[in-house]
């Protein structure tokens, strides 16, 4: 049988319609490359937490690939030897990244800054531009500012093979712009049913701090504050939550400081959250570099007042006696007043508290979702 060029040009273009209409009707498949929660920290949090809710979309096909995966059997072991452990993990990270991205339509990447960069964001947006596939690249590092200055001629150019970039804040749309990046805004969000709202009557001198334990985060500041609080209202707590490298250093710091009621609950698993947000009554959060904490949001969903620094993106979603009180970064005195404060004035923290509610009700999955999905299906 033979066909003229017309009939042969029709059938290729009823091909063309065919193979079109199977990947409009199949769901689109995305990889997210992200930190496990074996890695403390945001970015592991709300990896996890998009994972289980794209997992529930009818349109995506979701699947998970650790920058930190874990060597099977007896090969663990080399996990637990310094600078070993990064090589090791390196190379099987990329045999994953080499090995499963070809699946997939669109590969989206958490990514944090400085070396990390380099280690774990990098390596999976050069193999998804070798297997010609999409690239989201979801920068969520507080030191964007320093990162791009000082890597300007690398960092700079690995972003701009992405096809698109996402931030959690209107921070970091302002940081990136100034290095000619554009980016669109995706928040943060917060599952409300996890964090049910408690109205604290009587509010107590109870504290809560679960940042890191690294200096970016300076929960030195927090301590320091406690210690004038302490002073007042001898009876006081502090829980710290959280763990890393300034642990022995700031315990240590408590007891020079002769600090009572202080405990260091170490490592918090995110399910465990909600009942450590109810056991305190004043949430203290003081870095020096931040970008969008999650656990700002937490607060606002569980009625806990929030005592803030002004670092980086916390004034996009703090506002000054309005949903929280801020201060400047370092000034642990005016922590300590602002904190004293709340516990005084009923009626600030019984506004604060219901405004703070109020605003975090944006950051929900279903105000969240459509930006996802909208995002991730103009690559159709």
């Amino acid at each position: 049988m033979t066909y003229s060029a017309r009939q042969c040009t029709n059938r290729l273009t009823a091909e063309s319609l065919k193979t079109d209409v199977r990947k409009t009707l199949r769901p689109l498949r995305v990889l997210i490359v992200a930190p496990s929660l074996e890695i403390l920290g945001g970015q592991a949090v709300q990896a996890s937490r998009l994972l289980q809710k794209l997992s529930e979309e009818p349109s995506i096909e979701v699947s998970f690939l650790p920058v930190n995966p874990r060597l099977p059997g007896v090969f663990r072991k080399l996990q637990e030897i310094r600078y070993v452990r990064t090589v090791v993990t390196s190379l099987l990270y990329w045999g994953l990244l080499l090995a499963r991205l070809r699946r997939y339509d669109v590969v989206h990447v958490f990514s944090a800054s400085y070396l990390s960069f380099v280690l774990a964001p990098t390596p999976a947006i050069l193999v998804a531009r070798l297997y010609g596939k999409k690239i989201v690249l979801n920068y969520r590092s507080g030191e964007a500012a320093d990162h791009l200055r000082r890597w300007r001629r690398t960092a700079i150019p690995t972003i701009r093979l992405a096809d698109e970039v996402a931030v959690p804040s209107g921070y970091l749309v302002d940081v990136l712009a100034q290095f000619e990046i554009v980016s669109r805004p995706i928040s943060n969000f917060v599952d409300l049913d996890h964090f049910p709202f408690r109205e604290r009557r009587l509010p107590r001198p109870v504290f809560l701090s679960n940042r890191n334990l690294e200096p970016l985060y300076n929960v030195e500041c927090a301590l320091r504050a406690f210690a004038i609080i302490q002073q007042r209202l001898p009876d006081a707590r502090l829980i710290v939550a959280g763990d890393g490298s300034q642990r022995e250093r700031l315990e240590a710091l408590s007891e020079e400081l002769d600090l009572r009621n202080v405990e260091f609950r170490g490592r918090v698993a995110p399910e465990q959250m909600q009942s450590l947000y109810d056991e305190a009554d004043v949430y203290l959060n003081s870095p020096n570099i931040d970008n969008m904490p999650g656990s700002i949001i937490e607060a606002f969903a569980s009625g806990l007042p929030v005592v803030t620094t002004c670092a980086g993106g916390i004034p996009y979603i703090v506002n000054d006696n309005s949903t929280g009180l801020v201060i400047h970064c370092g000034d642990h005195e005016a922590m300590a007043e602002a904190a004293l404060t709340l516990l005084k004035d009923e009626a600030l923290w019984r506004r604060i508290t219901i405004r703070a509610r109020e605003e975090c009700e944006r950051y929900q999955w279903e105000f969240v979702k459509n930006e996802w999905l909208k995002l991730y299906h103009q690559f159709q």
